[in-house]
């Protein structure tokens, strides 16, 4: 996989210039988990929480300032509204699990519900995609292919469901009709009056960090903002794709993000370190290069512990993360082609209906027995 990556870097380069804008809706349903809500709802922006709703607090709580006055401004009195709307929602979740339980032979134990809804915005070229996924139990339950308008199943207790909704032409064409504009509208109201926040660009710092003599060294990079950026190593001037290992982008506590990638020296003699450093691209501000330096690196070994204080951040974060989105496991999709996998062939007994909600809300899906 790493050879893939490589190859198509060599290929294709590094393209920090794109930015695809994005609105998207998480629902959770919980049973079996006494310290969790039995219902989360998490809206975000371009990855940004805006608002949280959940069964407990029964009322939404609003993440920004200027999300307020967004939705004010374009429905009056939407707050008391979309409260009554996530209650709904949170009933019919809750049915959705009795019947979902049903299907899969379950009579105790924890099981979660998933979906993930939601649009996006490309600014450079203008295109929208949408997306509507609900898993269970950590698991593909059921989703929609916007480009054909029919549903993918990928579990045989989903099949009938997905049958169904099918021959929904109604419903399958307002959900297009919501995905390509009403979805895009909000998203597009939201990055306007958010822009002090969503459009905002806060430089990285840049660490080189080991833990001991014989381990990779790490360059670190952290409160950046956007997520959109890309960290390599390069030798001589030449991207190095041996001997590196990328990490994931993370978010950190304060909105920004930090992302790492190891660089093993193992076979490097320390007198041609000089020839390797670690770049930094994020848009619209120049290449940040740290020269592979014996004085720059920051070690445990020297007492500063930094790399356990950024693990035990991380770990935390993740934490709080999951218990904001609703223990969301499968959060973000893969690419579009992992969304539109064939439909198995087997057979259940659900039933579904659609109905129609508020822009933020999306339409729902209810199993029902």
């Amino acid at each position: 996989m790493k050879a893939l990556i490589g190859l198509l870097l060599l290929v294709f380069g590094h393209d920090v210039s794109s930015v695809i804008h994005s609105l998207q809706t998480f629902e959770t349903a919980s049973s079996g988990l006494s310290t969790f809500p039995e219902f989360v709802s998490v809206q975000m922006v371009d990855e940004v929480q805006i608002d949280y709703y959940d069964s407990n607090t029964r009322r939404i709580i609003t993440k920004q300032d200027w999300v307020d006055q967004a939705n004010e401004d374009k429905v009056p009195g939407y707050l008391e509204s979309e409260t009554e709307r996530r209650k709904g929602n949170q009933q019919v979740a809750k049915g959705n699990m009795g019947t979902l339980k049903k299907r899969f032979n379950q009579t105790g134990g924890a099981h979660i519900i998933q979906k993930m809804t939601g649009c996006e915005w490309d600014d450079e070229d203008d295109t929208i995609d949408g997306y509507e996924q609900y898993g269970y139990d950590g698991e593909d339950f059921l989703s929609l292919d916007l480009k054909t308008l029919t549903w993918v199943a990928p579990v045989h207790q989903a099949l009938t469901t997905k049958l169904r909704l099918d021959h929904n032409t109604a419903y399958n064409q307002y959900l297009k009709n919501y995905f390509n504009k009403e979805c895009v509208d909000w998203l597009k109201k939201f990055l306007a009056y958010g822009k002090s926040t969503l459009q905002r660009t806060e430089l990285p710092r840049v660490s080189l960090l080991q833990r001991s003599p014989s381990s990779p060294v790490v360059c670190h990079a952290t409160g950046f903002y956007p997520d959109r950026v890309v960290v390599f190593w390069r030798r001589d001037g030449q991207e190095l794709h041996e001997q590196v290992d990328p990490g994931e982008v993370l978010p950190n506590h304060d909105g920004t993000f930090q992302v790492s990638v190891d660089l093993n020296l193992t076979a490097v003699p320390q007198e041609d370190w000089g020839r390797y450093e670690c770049v930094v691209q994020l848009k619209g501000i120049e290449d940040i290069s740290t020269p592979l330096d014996r004085a720059r690196i920051r070690t445990n070994g020297e007492g500063s512990h930094i790399l356990a204080f950024i693990l035990t951040g991380v770990a935390v974060l993740a934490v709080v993360v999951a218990a904001v989105v609703g223990v969301f496991l499968y959060r973000k999709r893969n690419d579009s082609d992992k969304r539109h996998k064939p439909v198995g062939s087997d057979t259940s007994s659900e039933n579904t209906e659609g109905q129609k909600l508020a822009p933020e809300a999306q339409p729902l899906t209810t199993v029902q027995s």
